[in-house]
């Protein structure tokens, strides 16, 4: 699933699919999600349970959080790795480098503000209901 742009590999039109009906039509219970695609985070996403749809469980929600996303353009994967060995070290040889970029000496991966987690996803979800309101 992706957005086609004409390629003779194109993914199936994902802007036309909902994630049940992409799950039910393959049977699959767990897909894997590209975020970027130039640092290649890959996450895999199991769907443990699905239910029926619920009146005023419209909009997405944040269920649980569990650790801290990496900062932004960290370098995929790898440069995660060697930007928490690096600011956890100061004898790391890039050690000043990545705090001076971080602005900070302390990252703690287990440090979640979910409360502001939750206050974005629901900004997301009344962005996403004020564009998907059909005109009449």
């Amino acid at each position: 699933f992706g957005i086609p742009d004409g390629g003779f590999d194109d993914p199936i039109d994902a802007r036309k699919a909902t994630l049940l009906s992409a799950i039910e039509d393959i049977g699959a219970r767990s897909f894997k999600y590209l975020y970027d695609f130039g640092d290649g985070w890959t996450h895999t996403v199991k769907i443990e349970k699905t239910f029926p749809a619920t009146a005023g469980f419209d909009d997405p929600f944040l269920l649980e959080v569990v650790g801290r996303c990496p900062p932004e353009d960290v370098g995929g994967p790898w440069g995660y790795e060697e930007f928490r060995e690096a600011i956890a070290d100061t004898n790391h040889e890039r050690h000043h480098e990545l705090v001076e970029w971080w602005g900070d000496a302390h990252y703690d991966p287990g440090d979640v503000d979910a409360d502001n987690l939750r206050k974005n996803v629901e900004a997301l979800a009344a962005k996403w209901k004020r564009r998907s309101r059909k005109k009449t």
